[in-house]
């Protein structure tokens, strides 16, 4: 399964790699406007000779043609950047462009996904199909992949693989489990109107203060009371705006939050329990509610038969002690639009290694990631590639 001149390829372009990672590091940009990013990894495809274009605003999507017919498998990588100040003042590559930073690994994952490509450019002839590579601006803000599908990443593909540096993992450690990875991500707004007044009169008004503590309060039964205690899933309310003065009773509130989950149905059942606990509340105070419930990202489940070609590919290339069982997260991964109609598998590649201080938080302004890691993801990028191309039951 494993191909070893993929392996030799990969070793020998490790250094290339690492330098091209730097030098976005050192670039960052923000999702939608990776322009530099974006002419940089067309830069180095022209390079080795590979097929591409460019998408609209950013982003670029590339073929690998295979000497012999079979079917088409897409790896993916982000490419964006935080609005986030970079702490890491003792870099070399610290970021140049001030408030923004790659806090999040996608640098990494560019940089890794080009020296795939160059290791499977080399063994195109063997190929049983092709590989596409997506090279997807924002997925920060949950909207790059969706573009990238409007504009044809995943015409004719019959798999998907994608996989994200995860700092909480330790470094070396693989994971591609079968089932739910990352939660669906959607966010929740909910606006209570009541009746103002002077504070010292509340008889006379609709308090939207007390109505939207109480609709706080009571929101948690729906976790705790209405899902299963098997069905992970969190309801936060990360922000309120209410009132204006001191002595004014708001007329006004309005509530900022978000709901992860790891199945479609049970993110249904917590939208109408949601929109009833806001009606039912409000009624009871004699004020009213409006809920603005806005999908984001779908969760990603990784298929069945994707993840175990994965597991069995890190086993016979890193070792069976590199696999391990990573708990799914309830962060959010726009990956999950290229899986909602075609399989595949999303991995996370451990780059946790206190002795390196990589092992901060991601988005935090102090993250890093363990470049040593970097040989690994390339060559799992590929080894995937190759691995499902050569299975003729997929």
């Amino acid at each position: 399964m494993v191909n070893t001149t993929i392996a030799a390829a990969i070793k020998k372009h490790t250094q290339e790699m690492i330098a091209f990672r730097r030098d976005l590091h050192s670039h960052p940009e923000l999702p939608f406007e990776e322009v530099r990013t974006t002419k940089r990894i067309a830069e180095e495809l022209a390079k080795i000779g590979i097929e591409y274009r460019l998408t609209e605003p950013t982003g670029i999507i590339a073929e690998i043609k295979g000497g012999k017919p079979g079917k088409t498998v897409a790896l993916r990588a982000d490419i964006d950047a935080l609005p986030v100040l970079e702490l890491n003042n003792t870099l070399e590559y610290k970021s140049k462009n001030e408030g923004k930073m790659h806090a999040c690994g996608h640098d990494a994952h560019t940089a890794m996904l080009l020296t795939a490509a160059k290791a499977l450019y080399e063994i195109r002839a063997e190929l049983k199909g092709n590989i596409r590579l997506i090279f997807q601006p924002a997925e920060e803000i949950a909207q790059g992949a969706r573009e990238m599908i409007k504009q044809g990443a995943i015409e004719n593909v019959d798999n998907v693989f994608g996989m994200h540096i995860w700092s909480t993992t330790p470094s070396g450690k693989v994971s591609c489990n079968v089932g739910g990875s990352f939660a669906s991500a959607d966010l929740l707004v909910v606006k209570f109107k009541g009746r103002g007044g002077h504070g010292s009169m509340p008889e006379a008004t609709v308090d939207a203060s007390v109505v939207a503590s109480s609709f706080v309060m009571n929101l948690q039964a729906i976790i705790s009371r209405e899902t299963s205690s098997l069905d992970s899933a969190v309801v936060t309310i990360g922000k309120m705006d209410v009132g204006t003065r001191f002595n004014v009773i708001a007329e006004n509130a309005v509530l900022d939050g978000t709901v992860r989950c790891f199945d479609i149905a049970t993110r249904t059942r917590l939208e109408s329990a949601i929109r009833r606990y806001a009606q039912h509340t409000a009624e009871m105070y004699g004020a009213t509610a409006e809920v603005d419930y806005i999908y984001g990202t779908l969760p990603v489940i990784n298929e069945e038969r994707s993840a175990l070609l994965a597991q069995a590919v890190i086993t016979q290339a890193f070792g069976e002690k590199t696999l391990m069982a990573e708990k799914p997260t309830p962060g959010g991964e726009d990956f999950s639009f290229y899986m909602e109609n075609i399989p595949g598998c999303f991995a996370l590649l451990g780059s946790g290694n206190a002795e390196k201080d990589t092992q901060w938080a991601h988005h935090h302004g102090c993250f890093n990631i363990d470049e040593d890691v970097m040989a690994t993801g390339a060559e799992l990028y590929a080894q995937y590639a190759w691995s499902y191309l050569q299975q003729a039951e997929f």
